[in-house]
């Protein structure tokens, strides 16, 4: 029996991290071929090289296909979506996978996902019909919807809307976040193992902090940034762990920032361009709160039972549980928020909230899928009316 060859493709080291546990699945199916085609941030030494990750994991790499990702002006960022199209499209007609997987709604998905329409090869996509109203990333993933074939959503209502964008709701399966198959399967580090690893000595109270850039907002990085730093500063005895802005335009501005701010205040701060996912989900376990803008905060921050304070519009449109504070990026309300999570009522709500992404079982309900669908026809699709 010839076995199903599933092309992975990830860009960023987040989407990596969540897209692990469906990999290593499909790498461990005896009825399947993992292909991996690797891109994007993973490979620039700005971004932390983390393809190295990927191979420290005991993956192989099939194709990389390298975006030249030198700049994050929304110029180069469209230079960089063609120079991926061209080499996604090269990559795609060697590998000749069965179907590709893509998750998300970054602009790197949705280069290789045109490359892979125009060569006819099925796409399953992860994550789809979930909203952020402050990104590009909001009409991307729709986009990569209307090209996919197959669609596996986190909750019932993003399934509602997938098929709300006319497809078939024979081909759309809510089966819950990948990032919760981590929390469930990982065995996290202890304070003691993260401090030698980091080398970083915690304080009574810590902080995760990531702050990504809002794309749809005109030179709102700085401004915005600017505020959490100086609500950071109201606090001398706060541990403050800072991961790297994406790739986004005006992610370079938020790392500098970073980078200044942690080298004048090296006694209670430090910054990692990628921390992986054992470390980054074992510092979530230890903190007081994850704060910024992340979709980690989000998802898998509830599975800790920790708070999440969101700042600005960057997640706007997402379900959230209750331990999640919204607040607008200004001083006086995030400093609001961060007092709100230390109060006993607030406290104990986090500890019976229930996190609406599912319970760490989406990786095998995925792959069941992808390794048993049938494939003959499957580009041929309809628009569904809903009556």
């Amino acid at each position: 029996m010839n076995k199903r060859k599933i092309c992975v493709f990830t860009g960023t080291r987040a989407e990596y991290g969540l897209l692990y546990p469906l990999a290593s699945k499909i790498k461990k199916d005896n009825q399947c071929k993992l292909q991996l085609l690797v891109s994007g941030s993973h490979l620039s030494k700005e971004f932390g090289l983390t393809h190295k990750q990927i191979e420290k994991d005991g993956f192989g790499i099939d194709k990389k296909v390298d975006m030249a990702l030198k700049s994050d002006t929304p110029s180069a960022v469209c230079a960089s979506v063609g120079l991926g199209l061209a080499g996604f499209g090269k990559a795609l007609y060697k590998l000749k996978p069965d179907i590709l997987v893509v998750l998300g709604d970054r602009y790197e998905a949705m280069a290789v996902a045109i490359a892979a329409m125009i060569l006819r090869i099925p796409i399953a996509h992860i994550s789809g019909g979930e909203a952020t109203f402050g990104l590009i990333d909001e009409a991307i993933r729709h986009s990569i919807t209307k090209m996919s074939h197959l669609h596996f959503t986190s909750v019932s209502q993003y399934r509602k809307r997938v098929i709300q964008l006319g497809e078939d709701p024979k081909r759309v399966f809510n089966v819950g976040s990948l990032g919760l198959d981590n929390i469930r399967n990982m065995k996290l580090l202890s304070k003691q193992e993260l401090e030698h690893d980091l080398n970083f000595k915690f304080k009574k109270h810590n902080f995760l902090v990531t702050f990504h850039p809002v794309t749809l907002e005109n030179n709102s990085s700085k401004k915005q940034f600017s505020e959490l730093l100086k609500t950071l500063d109201s606090f001398n005895d706060i541990g403050i762990i800072f991961t790297k802005a994406n790739a986004d335009s005006g992610g370079r501005i938020i790392n500098n920032m970073i980078d200044e701010y942690v080298k004048n205040n090296s006694n209670k701060a430090a910054v990692f361009a990628s921390l992986g996912q054992l470390k980054y989900f074992s510092l979530m376990k230890i903190v007081d709160a994850v704060i910024g803008n992340s979709s980690s905060g989000i998802i898998e921050a509830p599975g800790f039972k920790i708070p999440t304070i969101n700042i600005g519009d960057r997640q706007a449109g997402r379900i959230k549980a209750q331990s999640i504070i919204d607040c607008k990026p200004v001083k006086k309300d995030i400093l609001k928020a961060i007092g709100k999570i230390y109060t006993l009522a607030f406290n104990k709500k986090v500890q019976n909230i229930r996190n609406p992404y599912g319970d760490g079982r989406t990786a095998r309900r995925i792959l069941k899928v992808l390794k048993s669908y049938d494939l003959k026809n499957i580009l041929k699709k309809k628009f569904y009316n809903i009556d």
